[in-house]
């Protein structure tokens, strides 16, 4: 893939522009304990995924109320974890030569407003534009995420590069028409070690 064609990049957080991979670990086990489910499974399910889609599936036994009940209490257990969040290796060198070259870029992600902003903050990065659960009818791997980033930034979702760490977000930047960047081994339209790998790409 020629990255010289691509006119924005759209990220994923969590996993992708931010190293949160301990505090998700941690609410999953705690709320899963709660609620007598798997952790591990419960955390596996949850990766890349809004929270309340994981517990409609690990709860599919209670209502709606009930189920966005749970889904309130695993998000209250992530807002205030944030002392291991970190930028992912590559992220600050990565943006800033976005920035340096003047393309645009956004964050997509499964997380709500309060969460992303939290962890961002977390992590020194300013989202010139932020997508998350709040601005959205359906998450991942529904496309509309990444085609309202790209709309936001005035892009053609053909002419941007999603950049992810988790299948349903692949599958996602690939519904809205996005070519696609992986990392964790997954199979894009790139593959990533790092975002150090991308800034190499794009210098």
């Amino acid at each position: 893939m020629n990255v010289a064609t691509v006119r924005a990049i759209l990220f994923d957080m969590d996993g992708t522009l931010v190293d949160s991979d301990g505090a998700v670990l941690r609410s999953w086990l705690s709320w899963a304990s709660e609620y007598g489910v798997d952790g591990h499974q419960a955390y596996e399910m949850a990766h890349g995924s809004p929270s309340a889609t994981t517990v409609r599936k690990l709860l599919p036994h209670l209502d709606e109320g009930a189920r966005a009940v749970a889904s309130a209490r695993q998000l209250e257990l992530q807002y205030d974890d944030l002392s291991d969040v970190h930028p992912t290796p590559g992220a600050p060198e990565l943006l800033a030569l976005l920035t340096r070259r003047g393309l645009p870029w956004a964050v997509v992600t499964s997380a709500d407003t309060r969460l992303a902003k939290a962890r961002l903050g977390a992590a020194g990065i300013e989202a010139p534009v932020l997508v998350t659960t709040d601005d959205i009818a359906a998450g991942k791997p529904d496309p509309e995420g990444y085609r309202r980033a790209a709309e936001l930034l005035g892009v053609d979702p053909a002419d941007c590069l999603v950049v992810e760490d988790a299948e349903v977000g692949l599958q996602a930047g690939r519904a809205a028409g996005a070519r696609t960047a992986a990392l964790r081994g997954l199979d894009g339209d790139v593959r990533l070690e790092t975002l150090f790998d991308l800034a190499r790409l794009l210098g």
